[in-house]
């Protein structure tokens, strides 16, 4: 037998080998996949007899709102207890329970805080269920590929919820995509979501692609092309599996113009997704009276935003040492000039952020000008609000900006990011005139803090009295309308 007759006939008992291994792999992946489905629709079966018997109990349909961070104090949580409000004072007939992950803390000491915090009084208790294993969606716990790593453990935080109490409606409130597949197709729920913040965006890719630095893109990867090739391949992926999971809602709600553009490209669901702007507590600023300020001998700045990296208080404290050097050079006037940051702090790090802040302050040698306010109460808030000129917001591509819609309300001349919501819905123009000033950069911000110490008190004057007008259309009650319009198709769906 010759080489080549050799050949053939090896690669013909091969190719009978695997044929015969073929058939056995096939069956054995029909059978696997027959017990994958069996086990989903034994579990779906378990949850919906939990749900049934529940609904035998309680005699009435249960909304859940999955926020595992509920007892935070910035504007995602007013979102949720205007919600709830919304929600209570509509349907009577009704249960809502949230999911959270805080711990030693009790029901009535959150929706106490909630009081405190935003001025939110709620028509009837609130039921919570305590999730033990809030560390799964901490970034804390994954240095590196944080947005799969969060993902996925929401899923299995999702899980917890699930299997402790099965709602009848789902809303997730937080921005968790990954928990609504879960509660859609395994608990059987009907499924919604307010997102705030896209947890991937073509502006995050656009970053990585330009290889530009930012706090959730280091420079160890900017400078790598090979990094910055992998990361734009994995954020990629991410995006479509963010948009398979987002695309299982029923309803979709976001927060801003921004925030729409972005999910619209993602989830694909334009007949599902409205957008409802955020409620801002326009009414509990009002009464900080308007008047000329050209008497005072000392004007201060202030933020409102909880201590996150995102906020970039850093390019706030450099761009107020930058007016500062410019005053003592006498390029400004003699007024004496304080920089208040008022926000929450969420856990340790967010409680290290802030020295980290206050370090920063003392090696640029503003210490003694900077103040540090930690979750403060409504009440002082509006004090330090009321001793403003001027509000100061530095985020990119903020999301919305309850914070410069707060500004605003209390008559501060606002300097926000020129991205995001403050750009594109907020600080626009008004009946033809200003409402406030935008920025991007260190430089910028400091010439624009400069232009508004420099303006007279009646141009200050006209300019907040106009931008305190334009954000009516941001009040609790516009929300209330705009939220329960958009949730009114989901709740007719509820078996009362």
């Amino acid at each position: 037998m010759s080489g080549h007759d050799q050949l053939v006939h090896c690669l013909c008992e091969l190719t009978g080998l695997l044929w015969k291994l073929l058939l056995p792999l096939v069956f054995l992946c029909v059978l696997l996949i027959a017990v994958l489905v069996l086990l989903v629709l034994a579990v779906r079966l378990w949850l919906q007899s939990n749900r049934n018997a529940r609904r035998a109990r309680d005699n009435r349909p249960t909304v859940a709102f999955f926020h595992p961070y509920c007892n935070a104090g910035g504007g995602g949580e007013r979102v949720l207890w205007c919600a709830i409000r919304s929600l209570q004072n509509r349907y009577a007939d009704i249960n809502v329970v949230v999911y959270t992950g805080d711990q030693g803390v009790t029901g009535p000491q959150i929706v106490d805080g909630a009081q405190r915090r935003f001025n939110i009084l709620l028509p009837r208790p609130v039921h919570f269920v305590f999730l033990r294993h809030r560390l799964l969606v901490e970034p804390g716990l994954f240095p590196h590929f944080t947005l799969l790593g969060q993902s996925v453990g929401s899923i299995f935080l999702g899980w917890e919820a699930l299997t402790e109490f099965v709602p009848d409606l789902y809303i997730d409130s937080m921005g968790y995509a990954f928990t609504l597949p879960l509660f859609r197709y395994l608990g059987g729920c009907s499924v919604g979501s307010y997102v705030h913040y896209p947890t991937v965006s073509t502006d995050m890719l656009s970053v990585v692609r330009e290889r530009n630095p930012r706090f959730n893109n280091p420079d160890y990867v900017t400078n790598n092309l090979f990094l910055s090739a992998f990361k734009v391949v994995y954020y990629c992926l991410f995006a479509l599996l963010y948009g398979m999971a987002g695309s299982c809602s029923d309803l979709i709600m976001v927060n801003s113009s921004w925030t729409l553009d972005h999910i619209l490209s993602l989830w694909r669901a334009p007949n599902r997704t409205h957008v409802v702007y955020p409620p801002c507590d326009v009414s509990g600023f009002l009464d900080i009276p308007l008047e000329e300020d050209g008497d005072k001998k000392q004007h201060s700045i202030v933020s409102v935003g909880q201590f996150r990296p995102e906020k970039d208080h850093r390019l706030q404290i450099r761009a107020f040492k930058k007016v500062l050097d410019g005053r003592r050079a006498g390029a400004g006037g003699r007024e004496e000039l304080k920089l208040v940051l008022v926000g929450g702090c969420r856990n340790q790090e967010d409680e290290d952020r802030v020295l980290m802040l206050r370090g920063l302050c003392q090696e640029l040698g503003v210490g003694d000008q900077v103040e540090f306010k930690l979750n403060v109460t409504f009440q002082e808030l509006k004090s330090e609000m009321g001793e403003a000129t001027i509000g100061l917001h530095t985020m990119w591509n903020e999301h919305f900006g309850i914070g410069v819609v707060e500004c605003m309300a209390a008559g501060k001349v606002i300097l926000a990011h020129k991205t995001g919501g403050p750009k594109l819905d907020i600080v626009v123009p008004f009946e033809g005139g200003q409402t406030g000033f935008l920025a991007e950069d260190e430089d910028s911000y400091a010439e624009a803090i400069e232009r508004i110490l420099a303006m007279t008190p009646a141009s200050r004057l006209e300019l907040r009295r106009n931008a305190r007008q334009s954000v009516a259309r941001f009040s609790d009650q516009e929300f209330d309308a705009c939220f329960l319009a958009a949730m009114e198709p989901l709740m007719g769906t509820l078996e009362r």
